[in-house]
């Protein structure tokens, strides 16, 4: 259904499409360059790659350049280019404890194994909007000194701590299959956890907020004990095999942001002694969504016993599928909303229609 059918509705269809590329190649408005867009820019273009579920920074450079800062569009732009990419190989699981760390942060221990990494952040900056239209002209800011493999091996994991102590719980046993690829097969629950972790980690970050959030605030009101272990963010290898010696070969490195979240288990039927504890980790810097999936990854087992939660995160948290089902609300439906008052105006003459006296049979 669309506007084609129209008298004159594709020349309208054309001429909106003018004014989009119009505005967009401005001449008072130079065409900003995708290295400009990842350096500016660089919690949208790592949103992108997050959301799009590919890691290509210069494409959600141009995609982000493309939907004119609109970041779900953008990811729309990427996914619908993987789409056609092939496939020539893939890569071995990755360890996430060869990260070079950038960030790492643990709120949960004043003085943790291995150093508080504050990195590039503004988490204890004040918010005061800055009106300076030029770029600033003090000092530049120092480059980051490059982590060494010394550094990783000093970062051992907070979870550790606990494990040792004997405070953790057991996690349910789950087969060794396949990850599920959620880029080929729509997952559907009861789904294994690494199609739910798979979702969220491509799914809309502001949802995966809101969903987190819900599941803290209890029917009382009342926030549950949450605490965040541990947060990073760094570059990872990524390996393939040698399609010749079948030995693992290093191809490059991805930023990644890993989060994990700490529950106390205070419920019933559960064991007051231990602790839970859930994980994220998705493309880029996201630490919003690492760690509202490492907290929803408990909620998933904590509290989820109809399988409504895992529900939403499969099927509602993906920003394209969301998106697109909002975004078709603007087309045109006059054919059924026009079905719809026929059958309401259809409805009112039978009730206001004199009734028999002899009865509904002999009308």
């Amino acid at each position: 259904m669309g506007y084609s059918g129209v008298r004159g509705g594709m020349e309208a269809i054309l001429a909106a499409e003018r004014l989009v590329h119009g505005k967009r190649d401005h001449a008072r408005s130079p065409w900003v360059s995708g290295a400009q867009i990842i350096q500016r820019f660089r919690m949208a273009v790592d949103r992108i790659l997050g959301e799009a579920g590919l890691y290509a920074e210069a494409l959600a450079a141009d995609a982000f350049r493309q939907a004119e800062g609109d970041t779900l569009e953008a990811a729309h732009l990427v996914r619908a280019y993987r789409s056609g990419l092939p496939r020539f190989a893939i890569t071995e699981p990755i360890d996430p404890d060869e990260m070079t760390a950038l960030r790492r942060i643990v709120p949960a221990n004043r003085t943790p194994g291995g150093p508080q990494l504050l990195g590039r952040t503004t988490d204890y900056t004040g918010r005061i909007l800055n009106r300076q239209s030029s770029a600033p002209t003090g000092r530049p800011e120092p480059a980051p000194a490059a982590s060494t493999p010394d550094v990783r091996r000093e970062l051992p994991r907070f979870s550790e701590v606990l494990r040792k102590q004997d405070l953790m719980a057991a996690q349910p046993a789950e087969p060794d299959t396949e990850p599920f690829d959620v880029t080929r097969e729509a997952p559907r629950p009861p789904a294994h956890r690494s199609a739910v972790l798979a979702s969220m980690a491509r799914g809309e970050t502001g949802a995966l907020v809101s969903l987190w959030y819900r599941s803290i605030l209890g029917p009382d009101g009342h926030i549950h004990e949450v605490t965040l272990g541990e947060v990073r963010h760094g570059r990872v290898p990524l390996r393939i095999r040698h399609p010749h010696t079948g030995n693992p070969v290093a191809v490059g490195e991805i930023r990644v942001t890993e989060a994990e979240a700490i529950e106390d288990l205070n419920g019933s039927g559960e064991d007051r002694t231990k602790f839970d504890v859930g994980y994220g980790l998705c493309f880029g810097h996201n630490e919003r969504k690492a760690i509202a999936m490492a907290n929803l990854d408990i909620a998933c087992r904590r509290s989820d016993t109809t399988g409504t939660l895992q529900q939403l995160l499969l099927l509602t948290v993906d920003g394209l599928d969301s998106g697109g089902f909002l975004e078709h609300l603007k087309l045109p439906h006059y054919v059924t909303f026009r079905s719809m008052v026929d059958r309401k105006l259809a409805n009112r003459s039978e009730v206001s229609r004199p009734s028999s006296p002899f009865g509904e049979d002999c009308r």
